[in-house]
């Protein structure tokens, strides 16, 4: 097994204060135009839902309000539109409109099924789509976050959703079966594309490319990672993931906006956790051909804390960098954020006092800046 150094840097607590921060930094379009500051606060009002870090974690921007009850902060979307983001808290639909320092309530999105937290895909035109993991839930949030349209799912559980970076009409929707649906009408109406990896797969996520929907991956129960090129036409299983039997659960996979080649997948080699290995078999591993193979590059053990599934994001410029979270209520135990970096192999981790980070964005003016989707579990006494 590989060993790693990691490098825990300064503990920080939600509540640290922070100092006034740097001089406003805009993003640029082509035409030379303001597209996206920075936020500009000390402190996060509005919301206990969501913050932001500008040092990779190790202090987090207070908030105001504070997270009561359960709440998971699953739906965390960066618009297109200048300075705006939207969450959901639950179900309560939150809006941003100046980089992240202030926030309102703007919706409360129904649901069809049981309620469950939301996660939301931004697209161009100032719009995201909901939905909600393996279930039928699916919505499509126009105008900047001030309009909800309620979408009909063409499938009984979604795995995973992305949007054209091209055309926010256009939608490719990824369900638990491992087939792929697209829309060319904001989900108003869908077709199936291509055919599932294999008969009788069982997906945990289906990802798509954020710069090509039609690379789009699927992580499995037991048989690994499929990947296709053509929207699922045909479909390559992936290699590297597994050992003699083949038996491999793929609970998370992402790929780096800024390299499509590079696809990051977390993991348990069901082999290696029957037989009582160290890591448990659980594993995060990395793809530089776009997921047709990977290779381990972090193994669970005393330093890495790796759950099923964990919040996974790749650095938007970097595709060698990439943050990963492992938290839990239990004990009062906080967040772990970890960091990997490719090119020295190190993970390095910060640590905070809420119960798990469910999402992560980036300030496209300045990515060292990361949007944090906050959680808070109520502990039965």
């Amino acid at each position: 097994m590989r060993t790693r150094s990691i490098l825990v840097l300064p503990l920080a607590l939600a509540a640290v204060l922070l100092v006034a921060g740097p001089a406003p930094v805009s993003a640029q379009d082509a035409r030379g135009g303001r597209t996206w500051d920075v936020p500009t606060c000390g402190i996060v009002s509005g919301t206990g839902a969501v913050t932001f870090t500008r040092d990779e974690g190790s202090t987090l921007a207070p908030t105001t309000q504070r997270l009561i009850g359960t709440v998971y902060t699953r739906g965390l979307a960066v618009l297109d539109t200048p300075n705006t983001l939207l969450a959901v808290q639950n179900r309560t639909l939150l809006r941003s409109g100046n980089a992240g320092c202030r926030w309102s309530a703007v919706d409360t999105i129904e649901s069809p099924s049981d309620g469950y937290p939301l996660s939301l895909t931004a697209a161009p035109g100032g719009r995201a789509y909901g939905w909600a993991d393996g279930r039928v839930d699916l919505v499509r949030i126009d105008r900047s976050g001030r309009a909800t349209v309620y979408l009909t799912s063409p499938v009984s559980a979604i795995a995973g959703l992305a949007a054209d970076p091209r055309d926010g009409d256009r939608v490719r929707l990824g369900a638990a079966d491992g087939t792929i649906w697209e829309s060319v009408d904001a989900g108003a109406t869908w077709t199936q594309v291509g055919t599932p990896p294999e008969a009788g797969v069982s997906a945990y996520r289906v990802s798509f490319d954020p710069n090509d929907p039609d690379h789009v991956l699927v992580g499995t129960s037991v048989t690994g990672a499929f990947v296709s090129a053509d929207g699922g036409a045909s479909w390559t299983p992936s290699a590297g993931l597994s050992s003699a039997s083949g038996r491999f659960n793929v609970f998370n996979l992402v790929v780096s906006p800024s390299s499509g080649q590079t696809v990051y997948a977390m993991g348990i080699n069901l082999d290696e956790a029957n037989q009582g290995d160290p890591s448990e078999g659980k594993h995060i591993y990395r793809s530089f051909d776009g997921g047709l193979s990977f290779e381990p590059v972090v193994d669970k053990s005393p330093d890495v804390h790796l759950s099923n599934g964990p919040t996974m994001a790749v650095h938007p410029a970097n595709p060698e960098v990439l943050y990963f979270v492992y938290g839990m209520s239990y004990d009062s135990y906080g967040t772990d954020l970890y960091r990997f970096d490719g090119r020295t192999g190190l993970v390095s981790r910060t640590h905070n006092a809420y119960d798990t980070v469910p999402a992560i964005g980036f300030n496209p003016a300045d990515p060292g800046v990361m949007y944090l989707g906050l959680a808070h579990e109520q502990i039965a006494r």
